[in-house]
């Protein structure tokens, strides 16, 4: 039972996603360890590649840990820690309290945790848009820059990359319909032909600075815990993570 349940904990906390690197924390190596009791009780360690990561996206990650794990059929207790952290003794008391960001950190919260979620959240729509589209202009040479503003769902390969960015729309928000267009801004709004260039360009930006931190936080890590080497997944380039 205990095995078992081991197994469908790994999977779940693969559903975590660092929301600033738009990967699942386990493929970054981010669990240290996790460890399932027969009786359902379940304790999982997160470690972070720096003392001093941003307290918001550590509780973020770590609270998410701990509500995937509890939602689990045969789960009876869940403790989540977070290791060598400047904060984690506070991190880790609002944790055990289910005391919510603001109420862990008085005074200092001054954005919800969900507004971040949902910044990072188009961040990731824009990456993943921007890769798909560049895909789409070098795979179809007969295509201008400018006739991407027409691009719709029903236009786009059946690949890991479409499913990618189907999923970051579905997430925020956005219709996945087959003659919903693909390029839109961050409030879901399509471009016009001469609007076509600045908005890739400021999509590949953002898509070159999410996965140049990845690269740069998983070095950080491994420098920190030379055996977190063994725990890390390569990037995968549609962001799905290991076996997606």
């Amino acid at each position: 039972m205990a095995a078992g349940l081991e197994r469908a904990a790994w999977e779940a906390l693969h559903q975590v996603i660092d929301p600033e690197l738009d990967e699942p924390i386990t493929d970054l190596g981010f669990v240290r360890s996790l460890r399932v009791e027969d009786s359902g009780e379940v304790e999982a360690h997160l470690r972070l590649p720096t003392s001093f990561c941003a307290p918001n996206f550590a509780y973020l990650m770590a609270s998410d840990a701990k509500d995937v794990l509890r939602a689990l059929p045969g789960v009876t207790g869940v403790r989540v820690e977070l290791d060598d952290h400047h904060d984690s003794e506070l991190i880790n008391t609002g944790l055990a309290a289910d005391a919510g960001y603001r109420d862990t950190f008085p005074g200092e919260a001054e954005q919800d945790l969900e507004e971040l979620r949902a910044t990072f959240r188009r961040k990731a729509h824009a990456a993943a848009m921007e890769r798909v589209l560049t895909r789409l202009l070098k795979d179809r040479p007969e295509l201008d820059e400018a006739d991407l503003h027409a691009i719709t769902v029903a236009d786009l390969p059946d690949e890991p990359a479409t499913r990618s960015l189907l999923n970051r729309r579905e997430a925020v928000g956005f219709d996945n319909s087959p003659s919903a267009l693909v390029l839109v801004d961050d409030e879901g709004r399509p471009c016009t032909p001469e609007q076509v260039p600045f908005r890739l360009r400021f999509a590949r930006a953002t898509r070159i600075s999410v996965e140049g931190n990845s690269h740069f936080c998983r070095g950080l890590l491994r420098t920190r815990y030379p055996d977190s080497a063994a725990d890390q997944a390569p990037r995968a380039m549609t962001s799905e993570g290991r076996g997606r």
